[in-house]
């Protein structure tokens, strides 16, 4: 599928073109299905084949890192671990690869970073072994594993009038044009429900929309508006224009977890991961 073309494939196989269609055949009886769409121009997959080739790629790397941990082939090591995560995500997820990098040296990582809805379906898919993301409607092919509740706050600009209070409530931010993601994204989804179910409708001015996170704090720091967005998303340390704020009455948080498809195994490599990340949060290294 890589190479679009049979005799390029046969080579890098070291097979002969007969024998190479003769095995794709065989995987297409197996499965029950064509795979591969073949004219006297072009070699393309079909749509199952598309649907399967991720699921077959991680089943190689998955095959090769059991057959270098069996033969220990003097440290060269070259599996490789696959995951989704929210972007969020990553104002932690680097330190964790980090320890894990210093304690399985050569493991090599594929990080897709996607929204929300398009990491669940990697993951259900089989495109990643498995994910980082917001817990929210249950889903009957995936598994959650609750790490932390990370709480939505006011970022606003420091010479911001609201910027000298430690925490406020949803009504404070009435009147002040407001930073948001967009409607179709999780978050909103979560933000939208949890002020919902508060029963108390909130005048609250969603004057600018946005796809990403970073971008309404870049909005935030051009002095356009305040942001509603999750703890995990605003700086981690100290920024010389943007102030944090606690927001209560009500509380909304959104639930990160591990995201897994049910029924299947991780790698080795990728329990060793997924062990440390839970590691990370029962110590409450998030960053919180």
């Amino acid at each position: 599928m890589d190479l679009s073309s049979f005799g390029a494939a046969a080579r890098q196989l070291n097979l002969s073109q007969p024998a190479l269609s003769r095995r794709i055949k065989g995987l297409e009886a197996a499965v029950g299905a064509q795979l591969i769409e073949r004219t006297t121009r072009s070699v393309a997959p079909t749509q199952v084949g598309r649907q399967l080739a991720p699921l077959v790629r991680r089943m190689v790397d998955e095959f090769e890192e059991s057959i270098l941990s069996i033969t220990d082939l003097g440290g060269r090591h070259r599996a490789q671990i696959t995951l989704a995560s929210v972007p969020t995500a990553f104002y932690f997820l680097p330190r964790v690869i980090g320890a894990f990098n210093a304690r399985y040296p050569g493991i090599r990582f594929r990080i897709l970073d996607l929204s929300a809805n398009e990491g669940l379906d990697a993951v259900a898919n089989g495109e990643v072994e498995f994910g980082i993301n917001i817990i929210g409607a249950t889903r009957d092919d995936l598994v959650f594993t609750t790490l932390i509740e990370d709480p939505f706050v006011l970022a606003c600009r420091r010479d911001h009038p609201l910027a000298q209070a430690r925490r406020l409530k949803w009504d404070a931010l009435a009147g002040h044009p407001l930073i948001g993601v967009a409607k179709s994204s999780g978050n909103r989804t979560v933000l939208d429900h949890a002020l919902a179910q508060a029963g108390r409708p909130l005048d609250l001015n969603w004057f600018y929309e946005v796809n990403h996170l970073s971008t309404s704090l870049g909005l935030v720091e051009a002095g356009l508006g305040i942001a509603v967005v999750p703890r995990l998303a605003t700086p981690q340390s100290e920024h010389p224009l943007i102030a944090v704020v606690e927001l209560d009455d009500p509380l909304v948080t959104r639930t990160i977890g591990l995201v897994e498809r049910c029924g299947s195994r991780l790698s080795p490599s990728a329990q060793r991961l997924r062990q440390m990340l839970l590691d990370e949060w029962r110590q409450g290294g998030q960053g919180t």
